[in-house]
Parts: structure tokens; sequence; C-alpha cells
């Protein structure tokens, strides 16, 4: 068991727990080691730590890259371009990760302190990207216009730059930051990400209750947070148990990241059960979801000369206009370049 107990701005006790990318860089002076982790394998005179993990973080990759195909194919679905931006960030945050924990990139090198200090800004602004997307479904700017896509592309480098920096200035360490006593670190890792992540919840319940007659999109929701809350308590409270009773061969990072994957497919999946697909192309009748619609006259419907044919003229994903959803009932047309 760990000879730390838990302290508030502190990560002590939980990098005696679990092995985060962190943990070599706070706390004394050579950080602190967990008291059970993973064991290591060679490969190619390369010893890769976390294997396991490290197997569940190439599957994590070629999940979300399937996952960003489907949103793109989705042409006139609503937020498609802002809730893709969040699925980008979770990619690169598993590369980062994957690189760290392996030890590709080791603890050793004077680079490894500039690299965690990205990872820990790709997290935050991974939950930032993901509450500015909790927004979108409310119409405060429309989708898909340069006002949106901007505002969350701007926004979220402005949370990357600002954690990184604060990140490196707590490893380096830069005063007033100290890498001893990194608060300011702790506030930002588990407080203004958690906020984000709580705030996102509870703007997705208010949506689907005030807007959607159907109600299944919460349960994907609810599982999304059973999946998260499961991996955190598995990763900070319950990893040297499993990694006693496996005998080294995983430890809670491989569950907490197993769980993680699993709460980002099930945003995605909830994202995917409120919108539609381009009605021109679509067969069924799935009602009370979001839909893009355009309300055209008989003289528009008439000779396929009006916007209807020119819209058909210039196809979808071919370099013509795309139609982004507005208000409800409405569909604008902007150029699919932002």
């Amino acid at each position: 068991m760990s000879d730390y107990s838990f302290q508030f701005g502190k990560f002590d006790y939980i990098c005696s727990n679990v092995m985060l990318t962190l943990c070599p860089l706070v706390g004394p002076k050579d950080g602190v080691e967990p008291v059970c982790y993973s064991r290591n394998v060679r490969l190619v005179d390369t010893l890769i730590f976390q294997p396991s993990t490290l197997i569940i973080h190439l599957i994590a990759l070629i999940m979300t890259a399937i996952m960003i195909y489907h949103i793109r194919s989705k042409y006139t679905a609503v937020g498609r371009k802002e809730i893709i931006m969040f699925f980008y960030l979770y990619m690169l945050v598993t590369i980062m990760d994957l690189l760290l924990i392996s030890g590709i990139i080791p603890t050793a090198s004077n680079l490894y302190p500039y690299f965690t200090g990205v990872h820990l800004g790709l997290i935050s602004a991974t939950f930032w990207c993901l509450l500015l997307n909790g927004f979108v479904g409310f119409q405060f700017a429309e989708d898909g216009t340069p006002l949106s896509l901007w505002s969350i592309r701007i926004s979220s480098f402005v949370v990357f730059a600002a954690v990184t920096f604060l990140s490196i200035a707590t490893f380096t360490p830069i005063s007033p930051f100290d890498n001893g006593n990194p608060v300011a670190l702790w506030i930002v890792f588990f407080i203004f990400n958690g906020a984000a992540l709580l705030i996102y919840v509870i703007l997705q319940i208010v949506l689907v209750v005030n807007t959607l007659d159907d109600r299944w999109p919460l349960g994907d929701i609810i599982f999304g947070i059973a999946f998260f809350a499961t991996g955190q308590v598995i990763l900070y409270v319950f990893s040297v148990q499993i990694c006693n009773f496996a005998k080294h061969y995983i430890d809670g990072l491989f569950f907490g990241t197993i769980a993680t994957l699993l709460s980002v497919m099930m945003v995605y999946k909830y994202w995917d059960s409120i919108t539609k697909e381009d009605l021109e192309f679509s067969v069924g009748s799935k009602q009370n979801v979001w839909e893009v619609k355009e309300l055209l006259g008989e003289d528009e419907m008439g000779g396929g000369g009006g916007m209807y044919g020119q819209q058909q003229n210039q196809g979808h994903g071919y370099g013509g206009p795309s139609p982004a959803g507005g208000p409800y009932g409405q569909a604008n047309y902007y150029n699919d370049g932002y």
C-alpha cells in the first residue's frame, strides 16, 4: 500500500497508485513511483513500459479514426464540424499518452517535461472543446459558421497554450511555480477538467429533456458517465490491487484507458443519436432528432433549375456549398472550407 495520504494540490498519493505522465516530474526530487505497475517488455533493444496499455492506445486510435470517418460522412448533421474537433484532440492526446507512458520518450530525456506539458495542455483543450460542443445544440452561434468554428478553435488553443505553459513552468520549475507543490496544476488537472465535463453533461441532459421527445439519448449520456467514472475509480483507487492480483501483467491504467475509450465512444453514439444524415439521400422516418431541412416552394421544386437543382448539380463533398444546420426547420449554406 501507498505510504502517502491524499492531499489537496499534491499528486503524491495519486502517483503512488498509478503511473501518470506527470508523476516523474512532481513531488520529491525524482518524482513519485507507483507501488505496483505493469511489467515491461523489451522490443528491438527498446524497453517498452505498459505494453498492455499500449495495445489499448493503438485500438483507441483505430476506433477514433473510424468515428471521425462516420462523422465526416454525415454532411448535413448539426454540429458535425464542431464535434469532429473533439475527436481530433482526443486522438492527439492518445498519441502523446502512447509515446510517454510506453517510454518511447524516456523520462530521463530532456524533452520529457516539454512533451508532458503538451500532453496535459491537450487534455485540458479536449475537455474545453467538449464543453463548447455542449452549447452547439442551443444555437447561440449557428453551427458550421466561422463564428462557431473559430470560437472553438481559438479558445481551445488558448486553453492548450495556457495549460502547457503552466505545466512546463511547474516542471522546470519557473517561479512562482513549484514542482514540489503543484497546486495550480492540480486544480487544472482535476477541477477545471472535471468542471468542463460536468457542465457538458448537464447541458446535454437539459437539451434532450427540453428539446427532444425521444429520451433514448439519455441512455448514451448515462453510459458515458458510468464508463468514465468507473475508469477514474479504477485508475486512482484500485490500481495497486489490480496490479498485485494480475501479478504485474496489467494495472489500473489498462482498465482506465479502456473506460476512457468507451466514454468517448458514447460521446459519438450520443451525438449520432440526436443528428440525422443528409435528408436528400436518407431513408427512414426517425423522428425527434435534429434535422436539417430546406422548405422549398413549388416554384423552386419545379424544373430542377432552382436551388434544389443547383444543389443536386453541385453535390455534397465535391467542392460545392454544404448545407449547415441553423435553427430548427431551416438550413443555411456556407463554404465547406472553414
